[in-house]
């Protein structure tokens, strides 16, 4: 089994979670190591509804039967969307120029190919809602399964991490530590696979938002 550290020696730790299939080897090593984990589903990036239902409900099944809790954050793709593609920032309101030049810089990031800025601003705009939650609740350490996928960059999720708990403006996340354990070491992604079966999890084919999503179909 592989051992865990927490950072600051605590055990209890905030699991942003991106779907079950991701989260059953995480999850399962977690409390192997005697660390009490509470799972943050925060993923506003999911299209459409039905499918963010489907993620949400394989992941409370598998949460129950291990008998850890689970969270459901606020679903917002409005918001989500402006995030990532960069528009509606309040001090630019009013300025045409400066729209324009949103506009410009939204098109870009929607063409953008997988792994590139605007998956940087989709993960930070998750986990700043995780390290929120974290801060409120008096949850010390935030990780996230992000870092289980093959698919997903490892220093993007690092870097959107590190900024949510303690480089975002304002500081919202500023008491909780964010923990980059890669959590494909280990033997967890073999692992990943076989729970997947045994749990019968629902698979899904693309990461969630409609940028990957239309990706995907393309790629067939």
């Amino acid at each position: 089994m592989l051992q865990l550290e927490v950072p600051g020696g605590g055990d209890r730790v905030l699991l942003h979670s991106c779907c079950a299939p991701c989260s059953g080897a995480v999850l399962e090593c977690l409390v192997a190591n005697g660390i009490r984990p509470v799972v943050f589903f925060s993923n506003s990036n999911i299209v459409p509804r039905e499918e963010y239902e489907l993620r949400l409900s394989e992941l409370r099944r598998y949460c129950e039967s291990l008998g850890v809790p689970l969270v459901e954050d606020e679903y917002d793709h409005e918001a989500w969307l402006d995030f990532v593609l960069e528009r509606k920032m309040p001090d630019q309101v009013g300025h045409d120029d400066t729209r324009v030049g949103q506009d410009e810089r939204a098109k870009e990031l929607a063409a953008a190919p997988e792994r590139g800025p605007r998956c940087l601003n989709c993960f930070k705009f998750r986990l700043m809602r995780a390290a929120r939650y974290a801060a409120a609740n008096g949850i010390p350490v935030l990780t996230t399964t992000l870092a289980s996928s093959r698919w997903k960059s490892l220093e993007q999720v690092d870097e959107a991490g590190r900024w949510a708990c303690g480089e975002m403006p304002g500081q919202a996340g500023q008491d909780v530590v964010f923990w980059p354990q890669n959590w494909r070491k280990g033997g967890l992604q073999p692992r990943r696979s076989q729970i997947i079966c045994e749990q019968g999890f629902y698979n899904q084919t693309f990461c969630g938002c409609e940028f990957s999503r239309d990706s995907s179909l393309r790629s067939e």
